[in-house]
């Protein structure tokens, strides 16, 4: 029931729990990977603004700043696009404020913490004197490193995958693991899976399994790439702000394709947020790098 395979790769990770006990108390792993996504991203960071001549302290302080507010408005972002799931008719208000401060099984969008944490560093760096643009370019690395990591909380909450698939990289999950003694068609009805997943489910030691797109993987490889491209061009940069352009047209352009593989996307109507965000992104930062190019060819001619 704990195990999760891919198995046209013939990999099988074996009795993944989404956490452990220490002294009775559980700890999620997806808090876990979030909380050390955050403290190597500093590192990174730390280690950038040490190699461009700025103050490691100041990305300290800002590192502090960030922190919480990223993880609220992550969740912020999450709860707006997700409303229904928490505002529950006759629910209570404590079961609902509950609902809306417990992160510790998922629940946090990317995008809102990204947003959320330049936001903050904007007005860091207006209280400090500091160059935005050239903050946003010192963090971007770090940002992704976070992210490439983060990703990997949503492996062990089996949550953020696609629709059905049986492609080389097809991940299987056991149904078990959602549906408890319920049917394939109970969790279809609730939308924890789609209707193609409960009609291609494969039987494995006795067990419905479902057979989904590892979106969460796709991501995660992504950003990787997108981190060793930005680290191969950073001491080429024609502008303070461009490597973080760079972040926003690159990852918006990853993610414009893997959300539209999403199964559990957050919407608005009939259309994928953060697949119109990606693609906003993609848009603006690509103007911004042309002018930013242009603006830097006239002030060298």
């Amino acid at each position: 029931m704990y195990d999760i395979r891919f198995p046209h790769l013939g990999i099988v990770f074996r009795n993944i729990k989404e956490g452990f006990k220490v002294f009775g108390f559980e700890i999620k792993f997806y808090g876990v990977v979030i909380v050390i996504g955050f403290l190597l991203a500093f590192l990174m960071v730390s280690k950038e603004a040490k190699r461009t001549g700025q103050k490691e302290e100041d990305y300290l302080d800002l590192f502090l700043w960030i922190f919480i507010p990223s993880i609220l408005g992550a969740r912020l972002y999450y709860v707006i696009f997700s409303w229904k799931e928490y505002f529950v008719r006759g629910q209570g208000i404590g079961k609902t404020l509950l609902g809306l401060i417990n992160i510790r099984n998922g629940g946090l969008a990317i995008y809102g913490g990204v947003i959320t944490g330049f936001i903050v560093a904007y007005i860091f760096a207006k209280k400090r004197k500091m160059s935005f643009p050239l903050i946003g370019d010192t963090a971007v690395c770090g940002i992704l490193i976070g992210q490439i990591l983060g990703r990997w909380g949503n492996f062990f909450n089996r949550e953020a995958f696609g629709g059905y698939t049986d492609s080389l990289f097809s991940m299987c999950i056991p149904a078990d693991y959602y549906q408890g003694n319920g049917s394939l068609n109970s969790l279809v009805a609730k939308g924890v899976i789609t209707q193609e997943m409960a009609e291609h489910a494969k039987v494995i030691d006795g067990m419905n399994w479902i057979s989904v797109h590892p979106t969460f993987l796709y991501e995660s490889v992504w950003n990787l790439i997108l981190l060793i491209l930005l680290l191969m061009y950073r001491k080429h940069k024609k502008f303070d702000g461009e490597l973080c352009l760079m972040y926003f047209w690159g990852y918006g352009l990853g993610r414009v394709w893997i959300e539209g593989l999403r199964s559990d996307s957050l919407m608005i109507g009939p259309l994928k947020v953060s697949q119109l965000l990606a693609a906003l992104c993609v848009l603006v930062a690509s103007a911004l790098i042309v002018i930013g190019r242009l603006k830097k060819q006239k002030q060298t001619a």
